[in-house]
């Protein structure tokens, strides 16, 4: 009984509205202030990592990769300052989230662009592909759908693959620009569920942009991922993938979790807000990993693939066309 009045009590006491900086920073005690001065030292050396391969990219990468690489590198790097930054502040959590998520979707339509640069451009891959088919049973549309035929890989082919990943990034920013002036006026709140919420309209319809955006990233890393081992394009997806993870779904569950008040509220934050602040800790640590992770992954010596062999076919596990007589 007094376990459920001291729940009931602690939510009164519990603001609606998130906390200022300053009394964030009253709060803290001494666990807080160890806490808090590890993860901003975590996002600090991601940014100060992240600049350091700037300068090694702009050394010695090809010019045409330069723009692509530090693009995805910057990622977790990026994500990591703006949840630091809505941890110190988090009447601005709603403006960081935006922002990496409208960040993260530049760097899905980049990753895709910078596979077909590592192939050699899209004359390569559609030279390439002269023999081979495109799988596009693929996640996270139609991974259920095996007996999707294959297609021919042709510059239509190629051309709505970008236009999958770009609409998505393109999109995304509209949303976000839309999302920020409808928060400023009051309409927007991820706690607003309600029909009459801007939010449960606009979330489902970016949802559908993601799955739709992600598609053409997929079919191509499925297409390519052999002829491309030699520059680990396997890791450096499972990286992309991770960032997918943390950055979309883990922060979704987390969201959920703590509107359904399962994370209790402590004063000075809310149910809601508290779970936004163990989101944007939990960011700050992994893309702190992941940034070291990437910083192995794409320093290295960039020379061109050699040309495909007439015998690289069972090693690349293209699907070949087959031609009638």
């Amino acid at each position: 009984m007094n376990n459920g009045s001291n729940r009931t009590a602690d939510q009164e006491n519990c603001p609606p509205e998130p906390p200022f900086a300053i009394d964030v920073i009253r709060e803290l005690d001494v666990y807080g202030i160890v806490l808090y001065a590890i993860l901003t030292f975590m996002a600090t050396v991601s940014m100060l990592v992240f600049l350091e391969e700037c300068v090694y990219i702009y050394k010695k990468v090809p010019p045409k990769k330069k723009n692509l690489i530090i693009w995805v590198n910057g990622a977790a790097p990026v994500i990591a300052s703006m949840s630091c930054m809505g941890m110190w502040i988090p009447r601005a959590v709603i403006v960081t989230d935006l922002t990496s998520a409208t960040y993260f979707a530049m760097v899905v339509f980049k990753f895709l662009i910078m596979m077909l640069e590592e192939i050699g451009g899209d004359e390569a891959f559609v030279k390439r592909g002269e023999k081979h088919k495109l799988k596009i049973s693929t996640g996270p549309c139609c991974c259920c759908c095996p007996c999707l035929p294959d297609v021919a890989i042709t510059r239509r082919t190629l051309f709505l693959l970008k236009l999958g990943s770009f609409q998505f990034a393109i999109l995304k920013l509209v949303f976000t620009i839309i999302s920020l002036i409808l928060w400023t006026n009051g309409n927007f709140s991820q706690q607003n569920m309600t029909i009459t919420g801007a939010s449960i309209w606009i979330n489902p319809f970016v949802g559908i942009l993601t799955i739709i955006g992600l598609w053409p990233v997929t079919m191509t890393f499925m297409h390519l991922r052999n002829t491309l081992q030699s520059i680990k394009i396997v890791p450096k997806y499972a990286m992309y993938q991770m960032l997918l993870i943390m950055t979309q779904l883990q922060t979704a569950i987390i969201n959920i979790l703590a509107m359904n008040k399962v994370i209790a509220c402590s004063p000075p934050f809310s149910s809601p807000f508290r779970g936004y602040m163990l989101s944007q800790k939990l960011l700050i640590l992994e893309m702190f990993i992941i940034t070291l992770v990437n910083r192995l992954l794409y320093r290295r010596q960039y020379d061109p693939l050699p040309e495909e062999e007439p015998g690289d076919n069972e090693n690349t596990k293209m699907v070949e066309i087959t031609v009638s007589a």
